[in-house]
């Protein structure tokens, strides 16, 4: 299943999230975060490898129609073929894992291609066939974390932090920041 919905600000080309090993009766919650973080940081798609989960679609349906953007969504697909898919097309693939380069150490060359980006992240265990088809395998830190946290670093990194920035539109809710309390105009359903 592909659908296409609102895309967000993208100075860099092509940016999509690619999640691995999505275990359905174990890894809702965590493969929902990981969705809306590759939305709210400024990728374009997201791109559930192995079986389709209809949590997941609903919470990323849900929060673009409060909160705006938009994102690709794809599901259901080989992550094997969309490694090569992307390769054919010109991209570059990115994979997030503990046992990389340090991002500091690669994100200058990696924000300066202009190359469409497939960033990889896993669930349990990834095969090896993904660290010897990745043009990267960045570390954001060396110590076991949350693909979340990986995924949100490398984001703001790359965008340089001005993807905290962005508007997104269609929104129905948004958050008027406030050094106490909880601000929102709009949409008090969402």
């Amino acid at each position: 299943m592909q659908e296409k919905l609102p895309k967000p600000w993208d100075p860099y080309g092509k940016v999509y999230v690619l999640r691995l090993g999505h275990r359905p009766q174990r890894d809702k919650r965590i493969t929902t975060h990981v969705a809306l973080v590759a939305r709210a940081f400024g990728a374009n798609g997201f791109i559930l490898a192995g079986a389709c989960d209809d949590s997941v679609e609903r919470s990323l349906r849900r929060t673009l129609e409060c909160w705006g953007g938009e994102v690709e969504y794809e599901c259901g697909v080989s992550g094997r073929r969309k490694v090569e898919e992307w390769h054919e097309m010109g991209g570059e693939v990115i994979h997030l894992t503990m046992y990389g380069v340090p991002v500091d150490d690669v994100i200058e060359e990696i924000r300066s291609s202009t190359r469409p980006k497939l960033i990889v992240v896993g669930a349990s265990k990834v095969e090896r066939y993904y660290y010897d088809a990745a043009d990267y395998n960045v570390a954001v830190g060396n110590q076991p974390h949350s693909e979340v946290a990986a995924l949100a670093v490398f984001l703001d990194r790359l965008y340089r932090g001005r993807e905290l920035y962005s508007i997104f539109y269609g929104a129905r809710a948004r958050i008027v920041p406030s050094p106490r309390g909880k601000t929102v105009t709009g949409g008090v359903e969402c």
